[in-house]
């Protein structure tokens, strides 16, 4: 359980919807197990424009810690290892600027659908990653 009631915000890509819709509800029964509150959701197009979000949500001063979800489903060419390690490294930047927790819930590249739907799970373990660095940072 958590030591206090954190606010936490939801960054969650829209593409790839059927994998992404799940690991958000995963995120938000983790959240009300662990007695947080994800006070703002922003979905995005896709992973590419998670950041922008992120940076909405860290420059909040309401926001404790932003949690990031996402799934890139490897296609035919390398777009989704150049949208994964863009955004990657773009959300940790923000977490480092901001000196707020921003969870990486973010799936891929190189997996196909079926690995996609096995990861689901991610969604409850953002939220569990997100709540033990705010506490270890004692924030």
């Amino acid at each position: 359980m958590a030591t206090r009631k954190y606010k936490i915000g939801m960054v969650a890509a829209e593409f790839n919807y059927e994998i992404t819709s799940l690991m958000a509800a995963r995120a938000e029964a983790e959240a009300e197990f662990l007695g947080v509150d994800i006070v703002k959701k922003i979905m995005v197009p896709g992973v590419f424009e998670v950041p922008l979000a992120v940076k909405s949500l860290v420059d909040d001063p309401e926001i404790d810690a932003v949690i990031t979800i996402g799934a890139v489903i490897e296609g035919e060419t390398e777009h989704d290892e150049v949208v994964m390690g863009q955004s990657s490294r773009k959300i940790m930047d923000l977490s480092l600027e901001s000196g707020k927790p921003v969870a990486f819930g973010l799936t891929g590249p190189g997996m196909t659908e079926l690995q996609a739907m096995d990861r689901i799970e991610k969604g409850a373990q953002v939220v569990d990653a997100a709540v033990k660095m705010l506490q270890r940072l004692g924030l």
